[in-house]
């Protein structure tokens, strides 16, 4: 007598844990911001939950956010690019040094600092994939440059504006509201859209994510490894260009120091927002969460308080814990635990439509 075949195992669990674990993955920091705010908002009723405290939030977070943005695009592509901070440095006190000093018009001033921060971009990576260094190390050494060039242009001092001060139309690009709300968190918006169409729709953005999975499988197929490097580096010093400008007109005043304390946020952002949205790889949308998951606790924190200490604890702290959760999801990304969800689509190379003939492989 034939024994019967064993019942098959039911899928409807796994399905459901599985898309339990995905949900809880990419959306766990958006639940975060809520309980936060839940949180705060009870412990300081009379505070937190007010206009103010959102006002405040949208407008003071809002270069800590460009510039988290601008280190998540070399993370793209598995580098990373610690001359962010002295960029920035260098840029608002540029801005403020052809305005105030040279006496240039304040929209050719932006633009100028805004150019130079691409140029600058570029320079690091050509350093990078061109000279063979790691990015650690070659980003570490053009910032200290930066440093260098910008201790040289204040003297070592700070550029204060004369009696009559900055132009207004130039402090309004901090200063000003639209739709009843800060100007500069609709600067953030605005970027990060950018930066998702670009990464997540268009086939550059594909050709960046396969570099940073795999170059020795981009090299395979086509892709030009350096040159999109090269771009993604070159990309990363126009954003902080911009996040120059807006330093410029937010501190109106050129401080040659000041962009070192945007380092470790941007890099916080960052790699916590690879944890978000789009669990396992860099994203614009995910660093925006990352960031405010760290306004929110920052000003709550600071309402609290708390000593001044205890926000470069906070920070460090969120540091090693966006890094062991950003290891883990790109893990999990591998090994298959997400991949139908959240690996990006393949990358096709050339690009359809080229008229080069060549058929397009995925990597």
């Amino acid at each position: 007598m034939t024994a019967a075949p064993p019942p098959a195992p039911p899928r409807s669990r796994p399905l459901r844990r599985g898309a339990a674990g995905h949900l809880a993955g990419a959306y766990g920091l958006l639940v975060l911001t809520a309980l936060l705010v839940l949180v705060f908002s009870l412990a300081l009723p009379r505070t937190f939950p007010t206009r103010d405290t959102v006002d405040a939030i949208l407008s003071n977070q809002s270069i800590p956010a460009v510039l988290a943005l601008a280190a998540m695009v070399p993370v793209v592509t598995g580098s990373f690019d610690l001359s962010l901070g002295y960029g920035l440095g260098l840029a608002h006190v540029m801005v403020l040094q052809l305005v105030v000093d040279a006496g240039w018009p304040w929209p050719w001033a932006c633009l100028v600092v805004v150019a130079g921060g691409g140029v600058v971009g570029v320079l690091n990576g050509v350093v990078v994939e061109f000279g063979r260094i790691d990015s650690f190390i070659a980003t570490l050494g053009t910032g200290s440059m930066l440093y260098a060039v910008t201790g040289w242009v204040t003297g070592g001092g700070r550029i204060v504006p004369g009696p009559n001060g900055l132009p207004v139309a130039f402090t309004d690009l901090y200063d000003s509201t639209f739709l009843g709300l800060p100007l500069p968190a609709f600067y953030v918006l605005a970027l990060a859209v950018v930066l998702w169409v670009v990464l997540e729709r268009l086939p550059l953005g594909r050709c960046l994510y396969v570099i940073g999975a795999n170059p020795r499988a981009a090299e395979l197929v086509g892709i030009p490894t350096r040159r999109y490097t090269v771009y993604a580096f070159a990309a990363s010093g126009l954003i902080v260009g911009f996040a120059g400008v807006l330093l410029a007109a937010q501190q109106q005043i050129g401080n040659p120091s000041v962009g070192l304390d945007y380092l470790l946020p941007a890099f916080v952002g960052a790699l916590l927002g690879s944890t978000a949205i789009r669990p396992g790889r860099p994203n614009a949308l995910g660093t925006l969460v990352a960031v405010a998951v760290l306004a929110v606790g920052l000003t709550g924190i600071g309402q609290l308080g708390a000593d001044f200490w205890t926000v470069p604890l906070f920070y460090g702290g969120t540091l090693l814990l966006a890094v062991g959760l950003a290891g883990y999801s790109a893990r999990r990304l591998r090994t298959g635990a997400d991949t139908a969800r959240d690996a990006p689509a393949a990358a096709r190379w050339p690009p359809a439509g080229s008229g080069d003939g060549t058929a397009d492989t995925a990597p």
